[in-house]
């Protein structure tokens, strides 16, 4: 167990943090799937018609957690301000942040292309059948040396009125239109996340992918509840399953459109 005392501090500190960073990303995913959950059934259905004992075992396994990281959470030093509660967006300033994105993301690709380069054969094999080599061939990745991807002006705007966007500079992956870029080395979660975003682009197109991730940013106020983000993670988790069934991620995603769930 690492201690303060441990000679080995700063090795201990990356693996503990690696450790943790991994843990939360799982939380995340489970997060996910307990949001779809309750957009489509009631807490009296799943009472009574769920299984009893995925039920128990899942109510178990989030008391454990809640109280782990409570725990936890009265411990950190509170050294910043709790936000306001966000100011209710106009439509004209949802409109203006629909252009923003679409702008940062299209602007983000142009500057990012010329160092990105294709993707290996060893991840183009790992990724197929999921995406078609078609799309796997128009990729292009670009692993960041020493630098981050910073936050984009309007971040502040959206900050100012109480809402708090994703921390960019610390995501794995980020996704600019066919060029992904990621903050540190190339994971195949991080990757397989960022190409789920690629096809979702190409298949709504960048206007309205740019307008359902706000449209649901503002009204979920975080981004990992925006359904975007929920069905990514819900497919990088399906295939990171030790027996990972085989499937089309551009079908999903279309089945997603039709349904209207994004």
């Amino acid at each position: 167990m690492y201690s303060r005392q441990d000679p080995n501090d700063g090795v201990s500190m990356l693996e503990m943090n690696s450790e943790l960073e991994h843990a939360q990303l799982e939380l995340l995913s489970a997060h996910c799937a307990t949001h779809q959950l309750r957009l489509h059934y009631s807490s009296d259905d799943l009472a009574c018609l769920g299984r009893r004992d995925l039920l128990r075992k899942s109510a178990e396994a989030a008391s454990a957690l809640n109280e782990f990281y409570s725990a936890i959470e009265k411990k950190i030093p509170r050294t910043a301000p709790v936000p306001d509660t966000p100011v209710e967006a106009t439509s004209e300033q949802i409109a203006l942040a629909v252009r923003w994105l679409s702008t940062f993301l299209h602007g983000q690709r142009d500057h990012y292309l010329p160092a990105a380069g294709p993707l290996s054969s060893q991840h183009q094999a790992r990724m197929w059948p999921y995406f078609s080599f078609e799309l796997l061939g128009q990729i292009r990745v670009l692993e960041l040396q020493g630098a981050r991807v910073a936050h984009p002006d309007f971040f502040d705007e959206a900050r100012a009125l109480g809402y708090e966007p994703p921390e960019i500079s610390h995501m794995d992956s980020l996704t600019f239109l066919d060029v992904v870029v990621f903050n540190e080395q190339i994971t195949e979660r991080a990757l397989f996340h960022a190409l789920v975003h690629v096809v979702q682009i190409q298949v709504l197109g960048l206007e309205r992918y740019a307008e359902l991730w706000v449209r649901s940013f503002v009204k979920s106020k975080a981004h990992f509840s925006v359904p975007l983000e929920v069905h990514a993670f819900s497919l990088s988790s399906k295939f990171l399953r030790p027996s990972p069934e085989r499937f089309s991620v551009e079908d999903q995603v279309r089945r997603w459109v039709a349904e209207n769930r994004y």
